[in-house]
């Protein structure tokens, strides 16, 4: 179930919202005169969420490079061009 607070509580009632935040694992929505005004979560939340959005955008680059090129390569292929570069 999604917290909803007005803006007020982080000033007033800050420790509180801090231990919500960080022992529920859900984000708490703050409200300015009845109206969304921002988003506060735990920081392990925001890094995974963080994280899934960098693969999502890295998946979505190798799909764009996948139909701009006709080069197919094996795996094997894939991993000798990666061991040259890593190993010099």
């Amino acid at each position: 179930m999604l917290s909803i607070r007005p803006i007020s509580d982080l000033r007033n009632h800050f420790s509180e919202v801090e231990k919500e935040v960080s022992s529920k694992n859900k984000p708490i929505i703050f409200t300015t005169n009845g109206r969304a005004s921002m988003v506060t979560m735990s920081f392990d939340k925001f890094s995974k969420m963080a994280h899934l959005d960098y693969i999502e955008h890295a998946l979505d680059e190798a799909d764009a490079y996948a139909e701009s090129h006709t080069e197919n390569l094996t795996h094997k292929d894939v991993f000798s061009k990666i061991n040259a570069k890593v190993n010099g």
